[in-house]
C-alpha cells in the first residue's frame, strides 16, 4: 500500500472498504462482480424500455431514468476503489474528493425525486385512470424528470461547496471508500454543529418528505385496490406496487439513517456496511426487483432474445 506521507499535504487518505478486515482482496473482488452485474442489467433494462414500444410509457420511463442513476452512482464508486485497491493508492486530492460528493449527491438526490414521481405515476394510474393519459403527458414526464435532475444538482452543489471550506487542522484520513459529506466535516478542527443541524433538517425536507409522500400515494393506492372486483387487476397492481415499494424500503432505510443520525456516535463500519447496502448493493438489485416480477419486461426480453436467436 502507497505509504501516506508521498500524498500532497491538501490530498486526502481514503482508508478503504474495511481496511481491518482479514479478506480484504476477496472483498474487492466481489464488489467488482456487482459492479459488472449491476452495469449488464441496468443496461438491458435501460435497452429493453428503449426498444420495445409496449415499454414505452410513463412508468418505464421514470424507470429508465432509474437505471441511469443507478450506473452513473455505483460507477462514481467502484471503479475508483478498486484501481485504488490494484495500484496500493489511497489517496484523493480536494477537487477529486468534492467531484465525487457532488456526483454522488446530485444522484442520490434525483433518485429520491424519481422514487417519488414513479409512487406519484401509480397513484394516477390506479386512482385515476380515466385521467392518466393527460395528467401523465410525455411533455409532463420530461419536464418532472428535468425538475429531478436540477433539483438535485442544486442541493448537491450547495452540499458540496460549503462543507469543503471547512478547515482540515489534523489527520486527513477518510474513514471510508469514497468522500461523503457526513465522513468529511468529522475531519473539520471547527465546530460543524450549525451545519450538521442544517443537513438534518434538509434530510428531513429531502427525505422524509418525499417518503412521506410516497406513503401516502400508496396508502390510497391500497385502499383504491381493496374495493376492485377484478382478482386478475388487483394482482398486477399489487405486484406492480410491491416491486416499487421493495426499491423505496432499499433506498430510503439506510440513507434515513446515515444522514438524519450522522451527529450520533455510530461507528464507521456501521457507515459503511450501509453505503456498501445503499450504493452498491441496491443498484444491482433494482432491475432484478422490477424484472423478474414484471411480466411486461420478462416478454420484452424474451421477445428481444427471440430475434437475436433468429438472427
Amino acid at each position: 500500500m502507497a505509504k501516506i506521507n508521498d500524498t500532497s499535504t491538501t490530498d486526502f487518505i481514503l482508508l478503504g472498504l474495511f481496511p481491518e478486515f482479514q479478506y480484504a482482496s476477496l472483498l474487492v473482488y466481489l464488489i467488482l462482480l456487482v459492479y459488472l452485474i449491476t452495469l449488464t442489467g441496468n443496461s438491458i433494462l435501460i435497452f429493453l424500455i428503449w426498444v420495445d414500444s409496449h415499454l414505452h410509457t410513463p412508468m418505464y420511463f421514470f424507470l429508465s431514468q432509474l437505471s441511469i442513476i443507478d450506473l452513473f452512482y455505483i460507477s462514481s464508486l467502484v471503479p475508483k476503489m478498486v484501481i485504488n485497491y490494484s495500484l496500493g493508492k489511497r489517496s484523493i486530492s480536494r477537487i477529486g474528493c468534492g467531484v465525487q460528493m457532488f456526483f454522488c449527491r446530485t444522484l442520490g438526490m434525483s433518485e429520491c425525486l424519481i422514487l417519488t414521481l414513479m409512487a406519484y405515476d401509480r397513484y394516477v394510474a390506479v386512482c385515476n385512470p380515466l385521467r392518466y393519459p393527460i395528467i401523465m403527458s410525455p411533455r409532463f414526464c420530461m419536464h418532472m424528470v428535468f425538475g429531478c435532475w436540477i433539483g438535485g444538482s442544486i442541493s448537491s452543489f450547495i452540499h458540496t461547496v460549503y462543507p469543503m471550506h471547512f478547515p482540515i487542522c489534523g489527520s486527513r484520513e477518510i474513514h471510508h471508500f469514497f468522500c461523503e459529506v457526513p465522513v468529511l466535516i468529522k475531519l473539520s478542527c471547527e465546530d460543524t454543529s450549525v451545519y450538521q443541524l442544517v443537513v438534518v433538517v434538509t434530510s428531513i425536507v429531502l427525505l422524509v418528505a418525499p417518503f412521506s409522500l410516497i406513503t401516502v400515494s400508496y396508502t390510497l393506492i391500497f385502499l383504491t385496490v381493496f374495493r376492485m372486483n377484478s382478482v386478475k387487476g388487483r394482482k398486477k397492481t399489487l405486484a406492480t406496487c410491491s416491486s416499487h415499494l421493495t426499491v423505496v424500503s432499499l433506498f430510503f432505510g439506510p440513507n434515513i439513517f446515515i444522514y438524519m443520525t450522522f451527529t450520533s456516535s455510530h461507528s464507521g463500519e456501521q457507515d459503511q456496511a450501509l453505503s456498501v447496502f445503499s450504493n452498491i448493493l441496491t443498484p444491482m438489485l433494482n432491475p432484478l426487483i422490477y424484472s423478474l416480477r414484471n411480466k411486461e419486461v420478462v416478454a420484452a426480453l424474451r421477445k428481444l432474445m427471440g430475434k437475436c436467436v433468429v438472427s
